[in-house]
């Protein structure tokens, strides 16, 4: 099931720092918080925290406490290297030997390396203690912001639209429609979503697809709680 993703930013000391929050867990951007420490290449400051023995000690105890899934055996490894001269880690090697979640790196134009709140702090102290408090300042200052409030509220709404969704198309299937073939009930469902997309957003999927031909997500994406409220009159209780 693919995970609901909420992008947003801060701003600290002019330096725009992008936080994604993934299900019910906020992750700040190591990558933009390293450029505090080095403008030109922000993969040295992490990787150079990395290799401290303390810093994969945290690492894994956070994982221990998080993740059911974290290999033990890998980070005792990695645990007794630390510290070496020759000890070189990066963000994807420890996501990727160790299972961890407690870090998201990709590469790419679009990528970059995200650690969760507690991490991601630790990392902002090493580069600054002020700067730290600054982040935490405006990291604070988001989670209470009503617009970042309301992308959360409108991410659990449409949860809930899609479990209720299964379950009236499910009905559907088992009692209105169980002698037409897998292929004319496609059709039918998907007349039936594009119905609720032109009543709620003025188009269908594939007229708002060809429109936005560079965007992956779907319409529903790119409609916060408060823009749909505003325009039916509606208050939402989540």
């Amino acid at each position: 099931m693919k995970k609901e993703i909420i992008k947003s930013k801060i701003i600290v000391n002019n330096n725009k720092i992008n936080v994604m929050r993934i299900e019910n867990k906020e992750y700040i951007s190591l990558t933009d918080l390293a450029r505090y420490a080095d403008e030109d290449d922000s993969r040295y400051p992490i990787q150079n925290r990395m290799r401290n023995k303390n810093v994969i000690a945290y690492l894994g105890l956070w994982e221990k406490l998080n993740n059911e899934n974290f290999k033990g055996v890998e980070f005792d490894a990695f645990k007794n290297e630390a510290g070496s001269n020759k000890f070189k880690i990066s963000p994807q090697k420890w996501i990727k030997e160790t299972n961890a979640i407690g870090i998201i790196s990709k590469s790419g134009n679009n990528g970059g390396t995200y650690a969760c709140s507690d991490i991601a702090l630790e990392f902002a102290s090493w580069l600054s203690p002020e700067f730290k408090l600054y982040v935490i300042q405006e990291f604070e200052r988001l989670k209470k912001n009503e617009a970042y409030q309301y992308k959360v509220d409108w991410t659990a709404s449409r949860m809930l639209a899609k479990s209720n969704y299964h379950i009236h198309t499910d009905s559907i299937k088992e009692n209105i429609i169980p002698k037409l073939t897998e292929k004319q009930k496609q059709y039918v469902y998907a007349e039936e979503a594009d119905v609720l997309n032109v009543a709620l957003f003025g188009m269908t999927a594939k007229e708002w697809r060809d429109k936005n031909p560079n965007i992956e997500e779907n319409i529903r994406d790119y409609t916060d709680l408060k823009h749909f409220s505003n325009k039916y009159n509606i208050k939402f209780i989540i």
